[in-house]
């Protein structure tokens, strides 16, 4: 099968996120089991127009963060109408829009999450009401009888609230960690970390303020902060004793950070999933984060603790556990995901057979 998939970023954007990495493994797992697939994404500085990347797929580079759309549509009506058997139209908060045009093959969307709240935590405010009340639900409705596959169920309610009618949860992809064996012991002393972008969407202020809170009872306390963004300078002129920012670290140093903190603390407005819940539960670390869509899956199905999103009910919280936490009687395990393998082969299975010449579906394979 000839698939192309369209998403606003490939793994080589400087902004590359959880979004890209499940693209590049769904492409590489199609690729393995013999298709050609293609990836459509914005350009970025540096990088060629077009490129064959490990893994065996095609990516071109097209048009800005907003130019990407209308590019996207150029591509199809100039290049690729004929040459492709599916279209898969990713959604990061904007659609690429294509069961409008692409009308010869079936099309399936790929939706994380919809933003929904995050408007007000990325947006101003005049902007924020239009697309949270206007922007959004127009931009999903085309999509209302698409097959649409999300993360989980807390998105799918969400979409099904926009009148999308025909959700599938396909459970994250996860691979066993590159962890060494036996994991790092936990710090001497009573240790946290985020991990995330310092964007307002993540409410890493949340988790500083939490942190602050709960240091009062426990002032050898240290948050570890991981990642970079938006937010970075802010936070590092107002953070309280105890808070380390690491910037960007790789792979190996943020598990072994994850692994011997005793607790991660996840303050997103909402996820899809939350990808690092998974992560630290592998890596033996309970997380504690927010009971909002998204996370409410990934921490309940990984054996964590769920809190009003409020800083002072987290800081509470970690108060009342440190105890237990610092004896190690909470146990955790990755749960609620499967291999990529398996959401690769789950996501096609959800591609509607297609009749060309009634130009309609005629059934789900």
């Amino acid at each position: 099968m000839r698939i192309l998939i369209y998403n606003w970023r490939d793994l080589a954007h400087p902004k590359a996120g959880g979004a890209e990495v499940y693209t590049d493994q769904i492409a590489r797992h199609w690729v393995a089991a013999g298709h050609d697939v293609t990836l459509f994404c914005s350009a970025v500085d540096g990088k060629s127009e077009r490129e064959t990347v490990d893994g065996g797929y095609q990516v071109v580079r097209r048009g800005g963060p907003h130019g990407v759309y209308g590019e996207a549509r150029k591509y199809w009506e100039r290049e690729a109408r004929g040459h492709f058997d599916l279209v898969i139209d990713e959604v990061n908060t904007r659609p690429f829009g294509c069961p409008r045009w692409v009308t010869e093959v079936p099309v399936i969307a790929l939706i994380h999450q919809v933003a929904r709240e995050i408007w007000f935590h990325e947006t101003l405010w005049p902007i924020a009401m239009v697309g949270r009340y206007w922007l959004e639900p127009h931009w999903l409705a085309p999509y209302r009888d698409i097959p649409t596959v999300t993360l989980s169920e807390s998105s799918r309610q969400s979409l099904r609230n926009y009148g999308l009618r025909n959700v599938a949860v396909v459970p994250v992809g996860f691979d066993p960690l590159a962890i060494t064996e036996p994991l790092p012991t936990k710090e001497p002393t009573p240790t946290f970390v985020f991990v995330g972008r310092l964007a307002w969407n993540k409410r890493p202020h949340d988790a500083i303020e939490a942190f602050s809170f709960a240091r009062n009872e426990m002032p050898n306390a240290r948050l570890w902060v991981i990642g970079t963004g938006p937010m970075e300078q802010k936070l590092r002129e107002r953070a309280t004793p105890g808070v380390e920012f690491l910037g960007w670290v790789d792979e190996k140093d943020k598990l072994n950070r994850i692994a011997r903190s005793h607790a991660l603390l996840v303050t997103s407005v909402r996820e899809g999933w939350g990808l690092v819940v998974t992560e630290a539960a592998s890596a033996g670390t309970l997380s504690i984060g927010y009971n909002v869509p998204g996370l409410r899956d990934s921490i309940a199905a990984s054996g964590g603790i769920l809190v009003n999103p409020q800083p002072n009910d987290l800081g509470s919280t970690l108060i009342a556990k440190l105890p237990a936490l610092l004896a190690g009687a909470h146990r955790v395990a990755p749960g609620g995901v499967t291999s990529w393998a398996q959401v690769a082969t789950s996501v096609l299975a959800n591609a509607p057979a297609f009749d060309p010449t009634e130009g309609q579906i005629r059934s789900a394979t």
